[in-house]
């Protein structure tokens, strides 16, 4: 009888339930045998535009990261108020002979941001800076435009 295997319904991966292992070890365990294929599908992410937005004075100061982009691919438009960034994040097409990816984190495609603002943007006078990934708006108010608290009765 030596050509009998044992049955083994969960896989070679799921040992016995040990209560002293170690959780990282367990975890390490499920994430190879469940969770990596779901992983893999979602690793190719949309590139993303982080920023931040500051009021001072008369101006709105923007500080986007765009890292990986040609200023001429990064496009700004100011409707009034509402201020949208756009930037194409392009891929190197570099390959060599035998060489192979192991592992791609950088992503590639169209990033956006559309944000509005409390006061109107004096489009005449907007300066805009793009250097080591980051761009600087500076977007002035437009002048004689004064708010108005209304009183509810």
């Amino acid at each position: 009888m030596n050509g009998i295997t044992r049955y083994k319904p969960l896989g070679s991966e799921i040992s016995r339930l040990d209560p002293f292992l170690d959780f990282d070890e367990m975890f390490e365990r499920l994430n190879k045998s469940m969770m990596r294929p779901l992983f893999r599908e979602a690793m190719d992410i949309e590139p993303q535009i982080k920023m931040d937005v500051k009021e001072s004075g008369d101006n709105y100061l923007v500080h986007a990261d765009i890292p990986g982009v040609n200023k001429d691919d990064i496009h700004v438009t100011v409707d009034g108020n509402r201020v949208s960034i756009t930037a194409e994040v392009k891929q190197e097409k570099e390959a060599k002979e035998g060489e192979r990816v192991i592992r791609r984190e950088r992503s590639y495609g169209m990033a956006s941001r559309t944000f509005t603002l409390s006061d109107e943007v004096d489009q005449e006078h907007i300066q805009a800076k793009y250097n080591n990934g980051v761009l600087e708006l500076t977007l002035p108010k437009k002048p004689g435009v004064a708010k108005k608290e209304i009183q509810i009765s």
